[in-house]
């Protein structure tokens, strides 16, 4: 239809009936063959769009190997911007097919196939080969209230071959690489470091981009996540042929590492502390004089004196009187510092002075015990400024080499229920 657009759309669905099919601006509806009323969907740039099982169904080429799966109660209209995936869609035109049950939307090397009555979501390699599959009506949302907040348990689920290895879902403490047959809380703790993405050895990764506790489960029914709070579904599928290519679709999607300097591949030494700056140095000395090959040292913390001043960003004059001459002095010892910074401030501390009269500190108690340190809002960019420059000023500028960058979760102690309500600088985040 080349004069759609002078034909009188209506106001409220942006749509118009013309002989027979659906018109809205910029896309058309199909609606299906050998249904009066039965499911349709739409052309998006990058997919499709269809309303299955009460749900707005979203499946988009990033690339030509990445494809994002995102679903939503219907007519909701979740904010999601996410913390974790920074790769736009490309330009591309995936090919479209439909038989009137289901849709596959196709590029150079997989397909994504949707069941219009279901809402599954079957991926296969271009020689047809099954990679992935989600089950039959396996989207699910239970509706909650989160801090006086109306939205969702998330839940969706997938079914792997019987035998399929997988890797993946973060730093986990359970002695395995094989993830198979597992159950796991997915939440951030002290030496747990948990990531919602597994690859498998068929040559995909899967990213669940959900920040709430999320539950993994694996068993003979199914694959699955369970996050607490979500107004959405909202995944990755990754081909890249191989582990390693599956890495390289991560990093495109998430974001490139920087390669790490030379020196910090060798051999570090690092204890609970060292108490003054002369002991730090003594050290380096003593390893020059053993011969033994040292490239890093690290100083923990209390460098900033006792815990009344906890990470205060600056040397405690008695303990490390001339900071820059310890710095110095490693240096010409052909080394290199470390330095350790937290998230949390104690309340004798200049940034939390500031941090408070900005009502930029999160209001639950972090390490250390009775202390009264706050974690600042990470989620803030003037709060983050505010932190750069401290750290900037008081350690960055005497030559400090790298960082410890301890309590990322952060340590969280004297657990409140209240402590979970809390908004960020974000608002309540919409996972």
């Amino acid at each position: 239809m080349t004069n759609s657009e002078k034909l009188p759309y209506d106001t409220a669905s942006n749509c118009i009936k013309y002989e027979k099919k659906l018109y809205c601006r910029n896309y058309i509806i199909f609606r299906l063959p050998h249904f009066r009323t039965g499911p349709v969907f739409s052309k998006t740039p990058q997919g499709i769009h269809a309303v299955i099982q009460s749900m707005d169904v979203e499946v988009s080429f990033y690339s030509p190997s990445i494809v994002r799966v995102f679903k939503k109660p219907e007519g909701s209209q979740p904010k999601k911007e996410s913390l974790s995936v920074i790769k736009l869609p490309e330009q591309l035109t995936p090919d479209i097919k439909t038989d009137g049950q289901s849709v596959t939307i196709s590029s150079k090397l997989i397909s994504a196939t949707v069941n219009l009555q279901t809402g599954k979501v079957l991926f296969e390699a271009a020689n047809g080969k099954k990679l992935f599959t989600e089950k039959d009506y396996g989207t699910q949302f239970t509706a909650i209230n989160d801090a006086g907040n109306p939205t969702y348990t998330v839940r969706q689920a997938y079914l792997l071959d019987k035998n399929e290895i997988i890797y993946g879902l973060g730093q986990q403490q359970n002695g395995k690489l094989n993830q198979r047959g597992q159950k796991l809380l997915l939440k951030q703790g002290n030496t747990s470091v948990c990531i919602p993405f597994f690859q498998s050895v068929k040559g995909y990764g899967i990213f669940w981009d959900n920040y709430s506790p999320t539950t993994f489960t694996d068993n003979v029914q199914e694959t699955s996540f369970d996050s607490e709070v979500g107004n959405c579904a909202d995944y990755y599928f990754m081909f890249g042929g191989g582990g390693d290519g599956v890495v390289a679709q991560m990093r495109e999607l998430t974001g490139q590492s920087p390669m790490m300097p030379l020196w910090s591949f060798g051999f570090s030494q690092s204890r609970e502390r060292y108490k003054t700056q002369f002991e730090l140095v003594d050290v380096v000395k003593k390893y020059r004089a053993l011969k033994i090959p040292l490239d890093g040292i690290v100083q923990d913390w209390q460098y900033w004196g006792k815990d009344d001043n906890w990470n205060a960003m600056s040397f405690e004059p008695s303990t490390f009187p001339k900071p820059q001459a310890m710095v110095d002095s490693v240096h010409q010892l052909n080394a290199h510092l470390f330095i350790v910074s937290w998230p949390g401030f104690a309340p004798k501390t200049p940034q939390y002075q500031e941090f408070k009269s900005k009502n930029m500190l999160i209001n639950f108690d972090t390490w250390p015990p009775g202390a009264n340190t706050k974690p600042y809002d990470v989620y803030n960019p003037t709060a983050r400024n505010i932190y750069w420059d401290y750290l900037n000023k008081g350690i960055f500028s005497l030559g400090i080499d790298a960082w410890w960058l301890d309590s990322t979760e952060p340590d969280h102690i004297n657990i409140k229920e209240k402590d979970f309500d809390q908004p960020t600088f974000w608002g309540v985040t919409e996972a």
